[in-house]
């Protein structure tokens, strides 16, 4: 008989309940500061969420928050950039880094490592030595109003 890989059997709602459970089990409160995959709490978090359903060979782990409907960024950034205290005020977010490094509070997050943004916390970080490349997934548009303008007045789908 072939095992055949079959990751759908939860569903979203399923991992959401799991994952609260967890979070309160321990007694934390995730939206209070910012989360890193480096922080302690993390670390724990990530010893009480695996997955066991993954394919020969790989190790997966449930992140320890869920996220509504949001928008997807990636961003490469030059060494030693810095990014000044701001927060997000609309919706939470990840950041995943996937080459490069950030330094946030002194810690340095290199390529594999995440960092969680609750919704109106105030954070900043600098890109590291070699720059950075990263991934978003926020609960809010993090485009500027210049960014949308000619999208708005002239979407590219009806240009000539």
């Amino acid at each position: 008989m072939t095992n055949k890989f079959d990751p759908n059997q939860v569903t979203f709602a399923e991992g959401a309940v799991r994952v609260e459970g967890v979070v309160r089990s321990l007694g934390v409160d995730l939206r209070s500061k910012i989360l890193t995959s480096r922080d302690p709490l993390a670390q724990r978090l990530r010893k009480l969420l695996p997955i066991s359903n993954v394919p020969r060979g790989f190790e997966k782990y449930q992140l320890p928050f869920v996220l509504q409907p949001s928008q997807l960024f990636v961003t490469h950034a030059p060494a030693g950039a810095k990014v000044a205290e701001h927060s997000h005020d609309e919706g939470d977010g990840i950041r995943f880094i996937a080459s490069g490094s950030v330094i946030h509070q002194g810690v340095e997050l290199t390529a594999g490592d995440w960092m969680f943004i609750p919704k109106g916390v105030r954070y900043n970080i600098e890109i590291g030595p070699a720059g950075a490349t990263m991934a978003y997934c926020y609960c809010c548009c993090c485009g500027g109003r210049e960014d949308i303008r000619d999208w708005i007045s002239d979407p590219p789908e009806l240009r000539a």
